[in-house]
């Protein structure tokens, strides 16, 4: 199943996400084979980090929680909130970000 888990910052914790990144980049590896796809929430100059989406293939529900649940900037308290949605796959199109 897909799930869709869109993470929003709290206020002023871009100190805290520099210093939890290496970490927080660690447990994404350890998911790398249930990450479809992820990366930071931008401003649009893209000198600011928002929040976080991941796509993830994953087995229920649960396993979307257990993922975000053991996520570095979830337990650091970076993420103000977080939105678990399942999806299906509608339209998909990779070639189009062959390049960023």
């Amino acid at each position: 199943m897909i799930y869709s888990v869109y993470c929003q910052d709290a206020e002023n914790t871009a100190a805290l996400r520099e210093q939890h990144l290496v970490a927080h980049r660690a447990h994404l590896d350890l998911w790398r084979d249930k990450i479809f796809f992820s990366g930071p929430l931008q401003s649009d100059d893209a000198s600011v980090a928002h929040g976080s989406l991941f796509v993830l293939i994953v087995a229920n529900r649960a396993e979307a929680e257990r993922f975000i649940q053991t996520e570095t900037f979830y337990t650091n308290g970076i993420f103000s909130s977080v939105t678990i949605r399942r999806m299906r796959k509608g339209r998909y199109n990779p070639a189009l970000i062959d390049g960023e």
